[in-house]
This record gives structure tokens, C-alpha cells and sequence, in this order.
């Protein structure tokens, strides 16, 4: 298995604050209007899933599998065409400031890796991105 990581975005809002806010998927409602509708389509959600439609891809559905309060939530893929987990990091940063991560860990053989790994680092940047613009 192959690890992405996104860059660690600072986000000026206590780790408490992100954590509730993403921890429900539910409040991703707020990123409707941050996401631009030729890279993702057909946004849906609830509490534990989101699913999106991504040209290159097709239609993919993210589920909650764990939720480590404070600081941690991890995802898994599921019916997608490649097999990947996705977890958001968020840790202090003094008691009203938060660092957050986007991990990506995917199952890639060589052709694979080759076709999709740079626009699978910069999808993982521009989540990280979108997450850090939200108003938490």
C-alpha cells in the first residue's frame, strides 16, 4: 500500500471546534459552493458517508470507519474501482489554533501508481485546502 500525505494546513479555530464540525459529514454541506463542478459532481452526504462523482474516476463513496476524538477520522472507499483508505489529522496548535493533514493510503500496482499519483497528491492537497477554508 502507497501513502499520500497532504501539507499540514493551519487553521485558526481550537481542535475541538474542526473536529465536531468534520466528524459529521453531515456539515459538508458547507463545501458545496468551494468545489468546482468539473472536478466533482453529484456531492451527496450523511452522517457516516459522502459520496461525489469525479470525472477521472466515476463515483466514489467515502464511510466512516473510526472516529478518535479529538484528532483523528479515518474513511474507507467503498465500490471504488481502486481500494484506499483516507483519514484528516487535526492536532493543537495553543488552545485556539489547529494543524490538519489529509492521509491517503491506496492500493496502486506500478501501471497504476504511475497514471495516478500526481493527481492523487494534488486532489488530497486541494481537500486539505478546501477543509482549512471552512468556517469552523
Amino acid at each position: 500500500m502507497s501513502q499520500y500525505e497532504s501539507s499540514v494546513k493551519n487553521i485558526p479555530y481550537p481542535q475541538e471546534r474542526v473536529y465536531s464540525k468534520l466528524e459529521d459529514l453531515n456539515n459538508l454541506e458547507a463545501l458545496k459552493g468551494k468545489i468546482p463542478e468539473d472536478k466533482v459532481k453529484d456531492f451527496s452526504f450523511d452522517r457516516d458517508h459522502a459520496t461525489v462523482e469525479i470525472p477521472q474516476l466515476g463515483k466514489v463513496t467515502i464511510r466512516v470507519v473510526e472516529r478518535e476524538e479529538p484528532k483523528c477520522i479515518k474513511f474507507e472507499a467503498v465500490g471504488s474501482p481502486i481500494p484506499f483508505n483516507l483519514w484528516i489529522q487535526i492536532i493543537p496548535d495553543g488552545s485556539e489554533a489547529a494543524k490538519m493533514r489529509v492521509v491517503a493510503k491506496a492500493e496502486l500496482n506500478f501501471m497504476l501508481r504511475g497514471m495516478i499519483e500526481k493527481p492523487l497528491k494534488e486532489g488530497l492537497e486541494k481537500i486539505a485546502d478546501t477543509l482549512a477554508m471552512i468556517q469552523y
